[in-house]
Protein backbone atom coordinates (compact mmCIF):
# COMPACT_ATOMS: atom_id res chain seq x y z
CA UNK A 1 0.00 0.00 0.00
CA UNK A 2 1.04 3.64 -0.86
CA UNK A 3 0.66 6.64 0.76
CA UNK A 4 1.41 9.84 0.15
CA UNK A 5 1.94 12.80 2.71
CA UNK A 6 1.27 16.57 1.39
CA UNK A 7 3.17 18.01 4.59
CA UNK A 8 5.34 21.65 4.62
CA UNK A 9 6.81 21.13 8.20
CA UNK A 10 9.65 18.58 7.44
CA UNK A 11 9.99 17.64 10.80
CA UNK A 12 6.51 16.79 10.79
CA UNK A 13 6.66 15.39 7.47
CA UNK A 14 9.22 12.81 8.23
CA UNK A 15 8.01 11.98 11.57
CA UNK A 16 4.60 11.03 9.99
CA UNK A 17 6.46 8.57 7.33
CA UNK A 18 8.63 7.13 9.26
CA UNK A 19 5.86 5.90 11.76
CA UNK A 20 4.02 4.47 8.44
CA UNK A 21 7.12 2.96 6.85
CA UNK A 22 7.66 0.90 10.34
CA UNK A 23 4.50 -0.58 8.94
CA UNK A 24 5.75 -1.69 5.78
CA UNK A 25 3.91 1.14 3.75
CA UNK A 26 5.43 2.62 1.30
CA UNK A 27 5.53 6.63 1.42
CA UNK A 28 6.08 9.62 -0.11
CA UNK A 29 6.33 13.34 1.29
CA UNK A 30 6.28 16.62 -0.39
CA UNK A 31 5.84 20.25 1.00
CA UNK A 32 3.47 21.77 -1.70
CA UNK A 33 0.17 21.67 -2.97
CA UNK A 34 2.02 22.16 -6.80
CA UNK A 35 3.91 18.80 -6.14
CA UNK A 36 1.50 17.28 -4.89
CA UNK A 37 -0.57 17.56 -7.90
CA UNK A 38 2.34 16.33 -9.95
CA UNK A 39 2.19 13.21 -7.81
CA UNK A 40 -0.83 12.78 -7.91
CA UNK A 41 -0.92 12.48 -11.63
CA UNK A 42 2.02 10.64 -12.34
CA UNK A 43 1.83 7.87 -9.78
CA UNK A 44 -0.89 5.67 -7.85
CA UNK A 45 -1.67 6.39 -4.14
CA UNK A 46 -4.04 4.55 -1.99
CA UNK A 47 -4.11 7.23 0.83
CA UNK A 48 -3.42 10.63 0.84
CA UNK A 49 -2.15 12.28 4.26
CA UNK A 50 -3.25 16.70 3.55
CA UNK A 51 -2.14 19.42 5.87
CA UNK A 52 -4.70 22.14 6.06
CA UNK A 53 -2.34 24.92 5.67
CA UNK A 54 0.32 24.77 2.37
CA UNK A 55 2.78 27.58 1.89
CA UNK A 56 1.55 27.48 -1.85
CA UNK A 57 -2.32 26.78 -1.48
CA UNK A 58 -5.58 26.19 1.15
CA UNK A 59 -5.30 22.39 1.62
CA UNK A 60 -9.21 22.55 1.11
CA UNK A 61 -8.53 24.03 -2.46
CA UNK A 62 -6.06 21.40 -2.84
CA UNK A 63 -8.29 18.42 -1.88
CA UNK A 64 -10.79 19.62 -4.63
CA UNK A 65 -8.27 19.47 -7.36
CA UNK A 66 -7.02 15.82 -6.61
CA UNK A 67 -11.17 14.98 -6.82
CA UNK A 68 -11.21 16.87 -9.74
CA UNK A 69 -8.70 14.38 -11.56
CA UNK A 70 -10.40 11.43 -10.45
CA UNK A 71 -8.65 10.24 -7.97
CA UNK A 72 -10.77 8.30 -5.34
CA UNK A 73 -8.34 6.80 -2.79
CA UNK A 74 -9.42 7.90 0.43
CA UNK A 75 -7.70 11.67 1.67
CA UNK A 76 -6.80 12.07 5.70
CA UNK A 77 -6.65 15.69 6.44
CA UNK A 78 -3.92 17.21 9.05
CA UNK A 79 -4.70 20.36 10.34
CA UNK A 80 -4.05 22.82 13.18
CA UNK A 81 -6.92 24.74 13.65
CA UNK A 82 -10.35 23.23 15.63
CA UNK A 83 -12.47 24.93 14.45
CA UNK A 84 -15.93 22.97 13.26
CA UNK A 85 -16.68 25.32 10.30
CA UNK A 86 -13.06 24.34 8.70
CA UNK A 87 -13.15 20.88 9.17
CA UNK A 88 -16.84 20.83 7.59
CA UNK A 89 -15.15 22.22 4.48
CA UNK A 90 -12.39 19.97 4.37
CA UNK A 91 -15.07 17.00 4.71
CA UNK A 92 -17.29 18.42 2.02
CA UNK A 93 -14.21 19.35 -0.30
CA UNK A 94 -13.39 15.31 -0.57
CA UNK A 95 -11.56 14.70 2.43
CA UNK A 96 -12.83 11.20 4.33
CA UNK A 97 -11.18 12.11 7.61
CA UNK A 98 -9.27 14.92 9.78
CA UNK A 99 -6.88 14.76 12.48
CA UNK A 100 -6.23 17.82 14.13
CA UNK A 101 -2.31 18.78 15.19
CA UNK A 102 -0.92 17.78 17.98
CA UNK A 103 -2.12 14.15 17.72
CA UNK A 104 -0.81 10.91 18.58
CA UNK A 105 1.04 8.56 16.67
CA UNK A 106 -1.09 5.49 16.96
CA UNK A 107 -4.36 7.90 16.57
CA UNK A 108 -2.90 8.32 12.88
CA UNK A 109 -2.05 4.88 12.76
CA UNK A 110 -5.65 3.62 13.55
CA UNK A 111 -7.44 6.52 11.19
CA UNK A 112 -4.81 5.80 8.11
CA UNK A 113 -6.00 2.08 8.53
CA UNK A 114 -9.69 2.54 8.97
CA UNK A 115 -9.47 4.79 6.11
CA UNK A 116 -7.45 2.10 4.14
CA UNK A 117 -9.95 -0.46 4.73
CA UNK A 118 -12.95 2.01 3.95
CA UNK A 119 -11.29 2.64 0.39
CA UNK A 120 -10.53 -1.32 0.12
CA UNK A 121 -14.26 -1.71 0.74
CA UNK A 122 -15.53 0.26 -2.47
CA UNK A 123 -12.97 -1.73 -4.87
CA UNK A 124 -11.62 -5.63 -5.27
CA UNK A 125 -9.64 -6.51 -1.75
CA UNK A 126 -8.33 -9.16 -4.03
CA UNK A 127 -5.31 -9.44 -6.79
CA UNK A 128 -5.21 -12.43 -8.63
CA UNK A 129 -2.92 -13.84 -11.03
CA UNK A 130 -3.16 -17.40 -12.69
CA UNK A 131 -3.56 -19.51 -9.75
CA UNK A 132 -2.24 -17.16 -7.40
CA UNK A 133 -4.23 -15.04 -4.88
CA UNK A 134 -3.93 -12.07 -2.53
CA UNK A 135 -6.60 -11.12 -0.55
CA UNK A 136 -5.85 -7.71 0.80
CA UNK A 137 -7.64 -7.13 3.44
CA UNK A 138 -6.96 -10.87 5.19
CA UNK A 139 -3.30 -10.16 4.17
CA UNK A 140 -3.71 -14.12 3.01
CA UNK A 141 -1.71 -15.43 -0.21
CA UNK A 142 -3.03 -18.81 -1.90
CA UNK A 143 -1.78 -20.84 -4.91
CA UNK A 144 -4.79 -22.75 -5.64
CA UNK A 145 -6.22 -24.46 -2.39
CA UNK A 146 -2.90 -23.98 -0.81
CA UNK A 147 -2.57 -21.16 2.07
CA UNK A 148 0.99 -19.52 1.34
CA UNK A 149 2.75 -18.00 4.85
CA UNK A 150 4.87 -14.26 4.25
CA UNK A 151 6.66 -12.05 6.06
CA UNK A 152 5.01 -8.60 5.65
CA UNK A 153 7.85 -7.16 3.64
CA UNK A 154 7.43 -10.56 1.08
CA UNK A 155 3.71 -9.52 1.29
CA UNK A 156 4.79 -5.97 0.02
CA UNK A 157 7.23 -7.34 -2.85
CA UNK A 158 4.65 -10.01 -4.03
CA UNK A 159 1.90 -7.01 -4.05
CA UNK A 160 3.96 -4.96 -6.31
CA UNK A 161 5.05 -7.94 -8.35
CA UNK A 162 1.40 -9.20 -9.10
CA UNK A 163 0.46 -5.69 -9.77
CA UNK A 164 2.49 -5.15 -12.43
CA UNK A 165 2.53 -8.82 -14.27
CA UNK A 166 4.63 -9.57 -17.32
CA UNK A 167 6.71 -6.85 -17.54
CA UNK A 168 10.24 -6.19 -16.74
CA UNK A 169 10.73 -4.77 -13.12
CA UNK A 170 14.61 -3.75 -12.54
CA UNK A 171 16.26 -4.26 -9.33
CA UNK A 172 16.08 -0.46 -8.62
CA UNK A 173 12.60 0.37 -9.69
CA UNK A 174 11.67 -3.05 -6.74
CA UNK A 175 14.00 -1.45 -4.28
CA UNK A 176 12.16 2.06 -4.74
CA UNK A 177 8.50 0.76 -4.61
CA UNK A 178 9.06 -2.07 -1.93
CA UNK A 179 11.74 -0.78 0.42
CA UNK A 180 11.35 2.81 -0.18
CA UNK A 181 15.10 3.68 -0.56
CA UNK A 182 17.30 4.53 -3.49
CA UNK A 183 18.68 1.34 -5.11
CA UNK A 184 22.69 0.52 -4.14
CA UNK A 185 24.03 -1.71 -7.18
CA UNK A 186 26.16 -3.24 -3.99
CA UNK A 187 23.00 -4.33 -2.35
CA UNK A 188 21.55 -7.87 -2.75
CA UNK A 189 18.64 -7.21 -0.50
CA UNK A 190 16.15 -7.49 -3.82
CA UNK A 191 17.71 -10.79 -4.78
CA UNK A 192 17.02 -12.94 -0.86
CA UNK A 193 13.43 -11.60 -0.75
CA UNK A 194 12.82 -12.87 -4.33
CA UNK A 195 14.60 -15.94 -3.36
CA UNK A 196 12.46 -16.29 -0.24
CA UNK A 197 9.16 -15.48 -2.23
CA UNK A 198 10.14 -18.48 -4.90
CA UNK A 199 10.97 -20.75 -2.53
CA UNK A 200 6.99 -20.33 -0.63
CA UNK A 201 5.22 -19.22 -3.80
CA UNK A 202 6.96 -21.01 -6.57
CA UNK A 203 9.28 -24.13 -5.80
CA UNK A 204 6.21 -26.40 -4.42
CA UNK A 205 4.18 -25.68 -7.87
CA UNK A 206 4.53 -26.60 -11.89
CA UNK A 207 4.36 -23.17 -13.25
CA UNK A 208 6.77 -20.67 -11.57
CA UNK A 209 5.88 -16.99 -11.59
CA UNK A 210 8.32 -15.26 -10.97
CA UNK A 211 11.37 -15.26 -13.70
CA UNK A 212 14.97 -13.49 -13.34
CA UNK A 213 15.86 -10.99 -16.70
CA UNK A 214 19.46 -11.51 -16.60
CA UNK A 215 20.75 -8.09 -15.88
CA UNK A 216 18.03 -6.26 -14.87
CA UNK A 217 15.34 -7.47 -12.75
CA UNK A 218 12.64 -9.36 -12.18
CA UNK A 219 9.22 -10.45 -14.47
CA UNK A 220 5.92 -11.82 -12.72
CA UNK A 221 3.83 -14.43 -14.85
CA UNK A 222 3.77 -16.85 -16.98
CA UNK A 223 7.04 -18.32 -18.37
CA UNK A 224 7.96 -16.86 -21.81
CA UNK A 225 5.14 -14.02 -21.71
Amino acid sequence: MRILVVEDNPKMAESVAKSLRELDYGVDTVGTGAEAEKMAAADTYDLYVLDLMLPDRDGIELCRSVRKMGIKAPILMLTALSGTARKVAGLDSGADDYLTKPFEVDELIARVRALLRRGAAGESTKLKYGDCEMDLAKRTVRRGETLIKLTAKEFTLLEFLIRNPDQVLPRGVITEEVWDINYEPTSNVVDVYISNLRRKLDKPFPEKLIHTVIGTGYRFGQAGA
